[in-house]
């Protein structure tokens, strides 16, 4: 469907119509042309789709007009084979439902309370969204009742299906009277989805988002040849270039997520990540924390962000190129929505040039590469940022309290240049590493065996065997030790200081055979947690830059023994660290932090 429909001109009552106003749509997606005619008429759809195209809204408009208001009991259920989705599914319906009296929305999905759910159930809900298992759970203890229900949607029924739901959803459909509205979505029509659509759907009206309406038009997107070493210093000169503020950087592995965190919080990035090892109470925390801008930078596997959806996301940045071409569309379409623009940037290493050509087949749009910032790019565009801000403070006035701070330096011997210069270093935050003269671009003719499996981001996942594709990441990449090791003669960024059985490590050098640490300007703190509580240096960080409020690129060497940590730190933060962190908690545990016996 070519021509834009305004959703003023649907039948649509003016609750609606206001609701979707107040979210900031004018025109309705394809999607959402072409499905809510045929949902508000009744009948069942099947919607071929993906995330990002407004299929919420294509199958969640009809059915807030259709539900009776002020009734308490179910008419309608929504399952998704995440929590994720779900929540992000049931959010979306409470903002169309907002100036639609009388309708209530109630989420219901596993590693929540159950007994919170059935009391939000008993309150009175006539929308239910759910996972199929706890759905399941509270259909058997007769909480939730669905045999009033006229309407139920399948949401990403492919993923469920995938996942082993088909059972579960079965059982569901049998417990909802023949009479109902079934309306599924998928993002593909394999063999399993056409024999649910057969004996569950009455005469469907098959709707569907051809491949080159799927990628969003108001996304930039450019790829970038890297060397793979190079990969975490591109990221973030991308980042301080285009002066991003909502990020998401996704990667094929857990292992993957979990080390670029930890260089991402080394280089003073508000970052956390989000991958299948955590708790549905740590997902949580976690994407609040990014939804409230707390964390700016969310580092993601594929499985992890399914249903993922968060406003004014800046820019998608594929840190590893996906496993798939479907990966790819539903990565850059968590930016560039609700009509607003985003950026896409996938970084290619060696023979991954072959994936960008399939991803670009796939999706009809040619992506245009990038060229990669230089040091000096960034510090440019940061001495423009520091410049707009200091002239703002001026304008805004007040500042007769700070009027001696010049007179002082300039007594101290120091000239007004200095003065300026050393506030511009302060607040940039941009420091010359090892990179900073490199060319970082990759040379695609090299051979794919020069940059190893790890580099090239792994294989494709598998459906059984070693790794399941939706049950959860599969932990692939280099074998046998990481990043960080305890033993052996090849040593990380951080030393452990070997493990239980072996001695300790000396200090880390540097490319002159000297102390990484300057004791001129470090001071050695210790830390009274380490290898037994299974410390992580991005714990480490995390907890002195959080609580302390000190950039995390500050701290120098950080060595975890079994029963402590060493941690340098410059000497202007020592006294702030060692003030902030009394009695703080690292990973559930209080710790003592004090300056190390051969500091004091």
């Amino acid at each position: 469907m070519s021509e834009k429909i305004r959703f003023d001109s649907l039948p649509l009552s003016e609750g609606i119509l206001e609701a979707v106003k107040e979210m900031g749509f004018e025109f309705a997606s394809p999607i959402q042309s072409e499905a809510i005619p045929f949902v508000m008429e009744g009948r069942d759809v099947i919607g071929q789709a993906q995330t990002g195209t407004g299929k919420t809204a294509a199958f969640g408009i009809p059915m807030i007009e259709h539900i009776i208001p002020f009734e308490k009991y179910v008419q309608a259920i929504i399952l998704c084979p995440t929590r994720e989705l779900a929540v992000q599914v049931s959010e979306e319906m409470k903002k169309l439902s907002k100036y639609t009296k009388g309708v209530w929305v109630t989420t219901v999905y596993g590693g929540d309370s159950i007994d919170r759910q059935i009391k939000s159930l008993k309150a009175g809900a006539n929308i239910v969204v759910g996972t199929p298992g706890r759905v399941i759970d509270l259909i058997e203890r007769r909480a939730l009742k669905l045999n009033q229900a006229s309407m139920i949607v399948l949401d990403e029924a492919d993923e469920m299906l995938d996942m082993g739901f088909r059972e579960d959803i079965e059982s569901i459909l049998e417990e909802i009277p023949n009479e109902r509205q079934t309306v599924l979505f998928s993002a593909t029509m394999s063999k399993p989805i056409m024999a649910l659509t057969n004996r569950y759907l009455t005469n469907p009206k098959l709707v569907k988002v051809v491949k080159n309406e799927i990628t969003n038009v108001n996304i930039e997107q450019l790829y970038y040849d890297v060397k793979g070493r190079a990969k975490m210093e591109v990221t973030t000169r991308l980042i301080d270039f285009y002066s991003l503020k909502l990020v998401l950087i996704f990667c094929n592995q857990k292992k993957r997520v979990d080390e670029v965190v930890e260089e991402l919080m080394l280089r003073g990035y508000a970052a956390e990540g989000l991958h299948g090892d955590l708790r549905q109470s740590q997902r949580t925390q976690v994407m609040n924390r990014f939804r409230s801008g707390n964390v700016s930078f969310l580092v993601a596997t594929d499985v992890a962000a399914r249903g993922l959806d968060v406003d004014n996301v800046d820019a998608v940045i594929n840190y590893d190129i996906p496993l798939d071409e479907e990966y790819y569309v539903h990565r850059i379409g968590r930016t560039g929505r609700a009509g607003k623009s985003g950026k896409a940037f996938t970084l290619v290493v060696g023979s991954e040039r072959n994936r960008l050509r399939e991803i670009m087949n796939y999706t009809k749009v040619k992506i245009d590469k990038g060229v990669i910032p230089t040091f000096s790019d960034v510090v440019g565009v940061k001495k423009g940022m520091f410049i707009d801000r200091v002239a703002n403070t001026i304008a805004e006035g007040g500042l007769e309290l700070f009027d001696d701070a010049l007179p002082n330096l300039q007594h101290a011997g120091f000239t007004v240049e200095q003065v300026v210069a050393a506030l511009v270093k302060m607040n940039m935050g941009v420091v010359k590493n090892e990179f900073g003269d490199e060319n970082l671009e990759g040379e695609m003719e090299r051979s794919s065996r020069k940059y190893g499996r790890d580099e090239r981001g792994g294989g494709r996942f598998e459906r059984g065997g070693g790794g399941d594709r939706w049950g959860g990441d599969r932990d692939g990449g280099r074998r046998g030790a990481g990043r960080f090791e305890r033993g052996g003669d090849r040593g990380g960024r951080f030393e452990r200081g070997g493990d239980r059985n072996s001695a300790p490590r000396g200090p880390r050098m540097d490319r002159d055979g000297k102390p990484y640490r300057s004791d001129e300007n470090m001071v050695r703190l210790v830390v009274n947690i380490g290898f037994n509580e299974k410390i992580s240096p991005s714990n480490i960080v995390g907890a002195f830059a959080g609580e302390s409020g000190i950039p995390g690129n500050v701290l120098g060497q950080i060595q975890i023994e079994n029963k402590h940590t060493f941690v340098d730190v410059p000497k202007e933060y020592a006294n702030v660290v060692l003030d902030k962190m009394s009695g703080a908690q690292i990973k559930g545990k209080r710790v003592n932090v004090d300056i190390a016996k051969a500091d004091r």
